[in-house]
């Protein structure tokens, strides 16, 4: 009797025999190399260094594409765009020590973000590891100790017959939900040395999907048959699943409306009669999701930003979907169902009875109108116009991205995405100089759109070097730079907390940036509010990178969460 596990796949006679007369020259980073185009890897993001360069030499001998930034931790940001736009898990390839820890901050976001980024990076050579001081260069007692805290998984290699099993299993990590950032980590001997293994072909690192467990859904689909407002919070965790049809269509049976977390952009139609949009940082939103007797949330651990700030105290029944099995429960009580968001709603759509509430869109109407009136009290029309011209602008197919900026939190609650994974941001883990470098990466990932990346001129001000990596490349990004003359965010929460700003930590002395930008070939306006709509259309429509630069001085909408009952 044959069991389905003893079935093996028989090599072809071509392929038995390139395995049995491999090609001379090869190289354990030619494992790696052969090993990700074998997982389906087109392109990889890194910055060389000493110990990496093992791995930089097989890629000349590979078809990979390789996209190399100046800062290890802005290849980071590239990779982790990369990942979210494709949904792919995204090699980033770095050297040891400072190269490495360098890029912390953006697996950080990556983390937060559930972006699938594999990072392989070189370790000093065997003999200097366990923890000794052998005095080798970059040398650190424990260097993937520095990961562990922040990534899914660590993989450790120390010969090369581990190489190919290392990369596929951190590979499968990366995609399994929740995704995340992975950690390999490779000897500079093992990459340097020759190897006689077969050439990597064929790799198995399908990655699972958590299902629902059928007696959770059956208990969540009867309360919300029966409920009498019922209203939705769809994450982030519903656009990386690709459920947004799913979610569109159980909101419609159950005539529940529906609120995106910022990390959800897009996750519903902004313009649907049931959507409540992103205005979390809003009281009349909470006290809306409040009243909800049943609660949906899908794809959110309910954290800081999509809570208000921890103000939102539901008094309704709460069912949690989440792929993440940390976050169940972990800021309320809920009826949790571990699950990937798509598998959950379909789920939910199979048990599910249809309820009728005519009074939901009209609900829906009203909580609109009383937040456009909350904003429209506070005198913010530059705000406001801004933001409008930055919407009509950008090509509706296009992706952005944004910085820790003021324009960008008024986007998280107040711009229309108008498409699903189009909107990405860093407020995940909240870190400075993510947009530029990010979408670079998207640009990488994908060439027929232009690319929109908002950020701060302080934000600006880490990642001005990548403008030579959008030269070199030739990606198709437009850098929209507010430049208010500091970190303008910090200078209101510092004027708010304590009557006046520390100037010498919040104005900033800075670079004439359409000069700057002009130095690296890359083209450059400097605009006003009033012809902001006009020059980022025509950066956009021109092909390669450019600069947009807007000096103005922007405020931020009134926050709820500090009069919250």
């Amino acid at each position: 009797m044959t069991h389905d596990h003893d079935l093996v796949l028989r090599p072809t006679p071509a392929q038995r025999a390139a395995a049995l007369n491999p090609p001379p020259g090869r190289t354990g980073g030619d494992l790696v190399v052969e090993t990700l185009a074998g997982l389906g890897a087109t392109t990889v993001f890194g910055l060389p260094g000493q110990h990496a360069l093992g791995l930089f030499d097989a890629l000349r001998r590979s078809d990979l594409r390789y996209v190399g930034l100046r800062v290890e931790n802005n290849a980071g940001f590239a990779a982790d765009a990369y990942g979210r736009i494709t949904g792919e898990a995204a090699p980033l390839l770095l050297s040891t020590g400072p190269g490495a820890l360098t890029s912390l901050a953006a697996l950080q976001e990556a983390a937060a973000a559930s972006a699938p980024v594999l990072a392989i990076c070189s370790q000093v050579p065997t003999a200097g590891l366990g923890g000794g001081r052998h005095g080798y260069l970059h040398e650190l007692p424990d260097q993937a100790a520095s990961f562990r805290g922040v990534v899914k998984s660590v993989h450790s290699v120390r010969s090369q017959s581990q190489i190919p099993s290392a990369v596929a299993a951190a590979w499968k990590s990366a995609l399994t939900a929740p995704h995340g950032p992975v950690w390999v980590e490779i000897p500079q001997d093992v990459l340097l040395a020759e190897t006689s293994l077969p050439v990597v072909t064929a790799v198995d690192a399908t990655p699972d999907e958590p299902a629902p467990r059928p007696e959770l859904t059956a208990v969540a689909a009867d309360l919300l048959s029966r409920a009498a407002r019922p209203a939705i919070i769809a994450g982030g965790g519903v656009v990386r699943a690709d459920a947004s049809g799913k979610l569109r269509k159980l909101a419609e049976l159950l005539a529940a409306p529906v609120v995106t977390t910022y990390g959800g952009k897009g996750a519903f139609p902004w313009k649907h009669p049931l959507s409540l949009q992103s205005w979390l940082e809003d009281r009349h939103t909470t006290d809306f999701l409040e009243d909800a007797d049943v609660l949906l949330v899908v794809g959110s651990g309910l954290g800081e930003l999509s809570s208000n700030y921890h103000t939102f105290r539901p008094r309704g029944r709460v069912i949690q979907i989440e792929a993440d099995p940390g976050k169940l429960e972990s800021n309320h009580p809920a009826l949790g169902i571990h699950a990937d968001a798509r598998l959950a709603l379909q789920a939910l759509l199979e048990t599910v009875e249809e309820r009728t509430d005519e009074s939901a869109p009209q609900r829906v109407r009203d909580l609109l109108s009383r937040v456009s009136a909350r904003i429209a009290a506070q005198e913010l029309t530059l705000e406001q116009d801004v933001l409008a011209s930055v919407r009509r602008a950008l090509p509706a197919t296009s992706p952005s991205f944004w910085d820790m900026t003021i324009l960008s939190y008024w986007a998280w609650a107040a711009f229309d995405p108008r498409g699903t994974n189009l909107m990405h941001s860093a407020q995940g883990s909240g870190g400075l100089g993510y947009a530029f470098p990010a979408a670079l990466g998207a640009a990488a990932a994908d060439p027929g759109h232009p690319v929109l990346a908002v950020s701060g001129d302080g934000g600006a001000l880490y990642s001005i070097a990548e403008l030579a990596t959008a030269r070199q490349h030739d990606l198709d990004v437009t850098w929209l730079i507010v430049d208010d003359g500091g970190y303008g965010i910090l200078r209101e929460y510092m004027t708010d907390a304590f009557g006046q700003p520390l100037p010498t930590a919040t104005e900033l002395t800075r670079p004439d940036y359409v000069a700057l930008a002009e130095s690296f070939a890359v083209p450059a306006t400097r605009t006003t509010p009033g012809t902001l709509e006009e020059d980022l259309r025509k950066a956009l429509t021109t092909p390669g990178p450019s600069v947009v630069v807007l000096p103005a001085l922007l405020r931020m909408f009134a926050p709820t969460h500090l009069q919250a009952p």
